[in-house]
């Protein structure tokens, strides 16, 4: 096993605060977070989904991506 691979995945996201500005770094943080999806992976990890209800959420949302593709085709017709 290669320990500089494990290194890489521990670093995680930083975000360096410059003249005392906390409320700066932390808004970058919270930023970087949202881009990376770590606030929608914790609410989807909140509570257990059993796997009928995961394939009927992920279901609906493919139907609902369909949808809207195919309301943006009849736009341009």
């Amino acid at each position: 096993m290669s320990f500089d691979n494990e290194e890489h995945y521990k670093r995680g996201l930083t975000v360096r605060v410059k003249n005392n500005d906390v409320n700066k770094a932390l808004r970058k943080l919270k930023k970087m977070m949202q881009q990376e999806g770590i606030f929608q992976e914790l609410r989807k990890r909140e509570h257990y989904e059993k796997p009928a209800l995961r394939r009927k959420r992920e279901k609906d949302q493919a139907v609902k991506r369909w949808r809207k593709r195919q309301a943006e085709l009849r736009k341009y017709d």
